[in-house]
């Protein structure tokens, strides 16, 4: 650890403290960064979950190379994570993966084919009603016991999560967190290196983009490598032999990983709609028609669906994992990730600023969208402060879309803070991926189930 510096000293509030994956991120992150220290607070509803993340992030302390010091603590209360907390952390799984592969399957029963499920459509609508009700509380705790505390969520469906809440508590400091823009960053940054001769890849931060949309619905309407035009670039480069093209199940299958992207729905929405969208196509079959009612017509676009056993699989395995580093099985090499949570808690404590996309409640940064509606755009990070950055208009076509997505969550919300099964209905016969006769829309919603005692 380098003595020479002092690090600021923050205590920090972990609600889903036995994350396998966002929680685990940060400990490596903050592991690489001497400029900060202090106390983590892991609560998680699986205690034990959270001990052995206590266990891990202390024993990454005595790693060689790290150059930070922080105690982790396993708490069991969610008042005593948050009491004098600067920062709240937020990556739970609202409900079990068994209630998640349960709400696909009803939904494939009724044709209905969602590759991820936590979003939208009506598993991920489904899943949002049940995290409204959860963040809710969040909400209540963090206004009662830090009121000014940051908030940071990265549960999904990330935008109901957040939107709740400052619903619930209009007067908290909260924002979002998802890596799509990253990847689309990554992909433009690879054609300014093809088509511009390059010497070599561009950092995806070089790579400037204005977003505009909602979460893993965002939208690039300008891209620049300097002064170049990566729009347009990606406009040559959709016209090349071979670029767009229909794909196999075979060929899909081969390549070996449930999370192929092949570009095929994002490039041919660019193609008819102008403007780039920054989910992989996974996510983006979901939120618009005519992809999800068959496996094959997946396929065809390149899509492959993450089956629920898996994620139930790397959710032990992260376990197994993480027993591996404690019994000396394996080496742990603190190495800095591509997320950017430890710019963002830097830039909030005063030590520089920083420009990135967030998730943020809308206050005019898209005048054609809801105010108050959570909004997925750029935004400057300063001392206590983020100011999110006025996007522009989302085009006519683009806005009949995203429209009709941020309508379906605010219903969500509603539904779930009023108790009302009818609106929760509406919002999901609503989907643009529902499109069954509004009988069977209904049938398949009581089947799916509802969060137990909210009507």
């Amino acid at each position: 650890m380098n003595k020479t510096i002092t690090p600021i000293q923050l205590h920090i509030a972990y609600i889903g403290g036995g994350s396998r994956n966002w929680a685990r991120t940060l400990m490596n992150d903050l592991a690489c960064c001497p400029d900060l220290g202090g106390e983590i607070r892991l609560y998680d509803i699986d205690m034990q979950s959270a001990r052995l993340n206590e266990q891990l992030g202390n024993w990454i302390q005595k790693q060689p190379g790290v150059q930070s010091f922080w105690r982790y603590r396993a708490v069991e209360t969610l008042v005593e994570a948050l009491r004098g907390a600067d920062l709240v952390f937020i990556s739970i799984q609202p409900g079990s993966l068994e209630m998640m592969a349960h709400e696909i399957a009803v939904a494939e029963k009724y044709g209905l084919f969602f590759p991820v499920g936590d979003t939208t459509g009506a598993p991920g609508l489904m899943r949002g009603l049940r995290s409204a009700i959860i963040f809710a509380g969040f909400a209540n705790a963090i206004a009662e016991t830090c009121p000014q505390a940051w908030v940071i969520n990265y549960t999904n469906p990330m935008t109901i999560c957040t939107r709740t809440l400052t619903r619930v508590e209009p007067g908290l400091k909260v924002f979002g967190c998802c890596h799509e823009v990253f990847g689309s960053q990554e992909i433009l940054a690879n054609l300014a290196h093809e088509y511009l001769y390059l010497a070599e890849i561009p950092n995806r931060q070089e790579i400037q983009v204005n977003v505009l949309g909602i979460n893993h619905f965002t939208w690039i309407d300008r891209a620049f490598y300097q002064d170049h035009d990566l729009l347009a670039i990606l406009r040559r480069h959709i016209e090349k032999p071979g670029t767009l093209h229909k794909f196999t199940q075979k060929e899909v299958e081969e390549q070996g990983t449930w999370f192929f992207d092949a570009y095929q729905i994002k490039f041919e929405l660019f193609k008819r709609f102008g403007l780039l969208p920054c989910a992989g196509d996974r996510h983006l079959s979901e939120f618009v028609p005519g992809f999800i009612h068959s496996p094959k017509e997946l396929f065809r676009w390149g899509v492959i669906r993450t089956p629920v056993s898996w994620r139930m699989e790397m959710y032990q395995q992260g376990s197994l994992t993480a027993q591996d580093y404690l019994e000396g099985h394996m080496l742990f090499v603190p190495y800095p990730s591509s997320e950017e949570a430890i710019q963002q808690i830097k830039a909030l404590v005063g030590l520089g600023d920083l420009f990135t996309n967030v998730n943020m409640e809308n206050r005019g940064q898209i005048l054609n969208l809801p105010l108050h509606a959570v909004v997925e755009t750029n935004a400057h990070f300063t001392h206590d402060h983020v100011q999110p950055l006025a996007s522009g208009l989302l085009p006519p076509g683009v806005h009949a879309l995203v429209s009709r997505h941020v309508a379906n969550q605010e219903m969500i919300i509603e539904a779930a803070l009023t108790h009302n099964k009818d609106l929760a209905f509406q919002a999901i016969f609503n989907d643009p991926t529902t499109n069954l006769p509004i009988d069977k829309a209904w049938k398949m919603f009581n089947e799916i189930g509802l969060p137990e005692g909210i009507w």
